[in-house]
């Protein structure tokens, strides 16, 4: 089909396509224009996802004229304990469709209504940042917490709440050191040993040195120390004026030191230098302790808005610690020797997305 412009030339309408090997460019030149867009919209996961975790990727756009004019990035997960689902993103906090035009958008979530269809899967999920798609279900289980940050360290300190910023001071007061670089080994050691404490399996060490070779300077890790020992690490991402701290957690040791609340003000003064205007402290599940630590922090939670198109499911799934199915199994993930859980746990936490 083609439409007339204003000006009277003629203007096809937009077209669906699979992103192709060496369109990676166009499409993340999109992303980092288009500002829904978010740095888990970039085409390097879709290398990671399939290469590293084993999943199939569907990364649909729309292009109108030759250019790029929205982006819908799929994965297919396959799980015996989970379900058949095709996700936007799995293993990511945001996706969905992003488009400069409303007719891209639509073409884009008909052509993964159709996909989904063909594939048979349980339910496709959008996990879109707001509510775009008001007559499918929403899922409210997930909050977002973004936050303003200063230039000024002074003026980021003052900003946090008293008593958690007393905690701050406690953990200077202990003389922790935090090192920012790509100290991988560190940061899996303290990391998997939080998820675990958490009841949750840990995805494995390649994985994540695939996100620091894949995203550059753009993926940093913090490693807290006390007395030369690392008690605390996150993996953090940057993109435009955004940090995200995204995989973080410390060592049983580290909360009596006030490891966590250091490290992150310790980030947000590494994240300021570099010249960093919007600290995303990421999703967390309402009534759950990250939720409340965040809350601490001063951050307010946003409600994002997951979408689902139901195929083969005849309800919304909760793939998550909050369901009392799985309640069992973290009780007994905990329980679980370090050295037990790393073998296990990446086996059963690509499942998870």
């Amino acid at each position: 089909m083609r439409v007339h412009s204003d000006d009277g030339h003629l203007v096809s309408s937009p077209v669906v396509r699979r992103l192709q090997h060496g369109d990676e460019g166009r499409w993340d030149a999109f992303v980092t224009t288009e500002p829904r867009a978010t740095f888990f919209h970039l085409s390097a996961w879709r290398k990671i996802i399939q290469n590293v975790l084993r999943h199939r990727c569907h990364y649909l756009y729309a292009e109108q004229n030759g250019s790029i004019t929205g982006v819908l990035p799929l994965a297919e997960i396959r799980s015996r304990l989970f379900g058949h689902a095709l996700i936007s993103t799995p293993f990511c906090v945001y996706g969905g469709a992003v488009a400069r035009d409303d007719e891209s958008e639509r073409q884009l979530r008909a052509a993964a209504k159709v996909l989904a269809d063909d594939l048979q899967v349980d339910y496709l999920e959008l996990r879109d940042r707001e509510q775009r798609q008001h007559d499918w279900p929403i899922k409210d289980l997930y909050v977002s917490f973004r936050k303003a940050i200063h230039p000024d360290h002074e003026q980021n300190m003052k900003a946090i709440p008293r008593k958690q910023r007393a905690m701050v001071r406690k953990g200077i007061k202990a003389n922790l050191q935090a090192h920012h670089g790509r100290d991988l080994d560190s940061f899996y050691r303290v990391y998997a040993e939080s998820v675990r404490n958490l009841g949750t399996p840990v995805l494995p060490l390649k994985y994540y040195r695939q996100l620091l070779q894949s995203f550059g300077d753009d993926c940093e890790v913090t490693v807290v120390s006390h007395e030369g020992q690392p008690v605390a690490a996150v993996m953090s991402f940057y993109f435009r004026d955004e940090v995200h701290p995204y995989y973080g957690g410390s060592v049983a040791r580290g909360r009596d030191l006030a490891a966590n609340d250091f490290m992150y003000w310790s980030l947000m003064q590494r994240a300021t230098e570099r010249g960093a205007r919007v600290f995303d402290f990421g999703r967390s599940k309402q009534g759950t302790g990250s939720h409340d630590f965040k809350k601490h922090w001063g951050f307010e939670p946003e409600p994002l808005c997951y979408a689902y198109y139901l195929v083969r499911a005849d309800e919304v799934p909760n793939v998550s610690p909050t369901n009392r199915k799985y309640a069992a199994f973290i009780k007994a993930w905990q329980r679980l020797p370090l050295p037990v859980s790393r073998v296990i746990g990446p086996w059963l936490a690509r499942d998870l997305g």
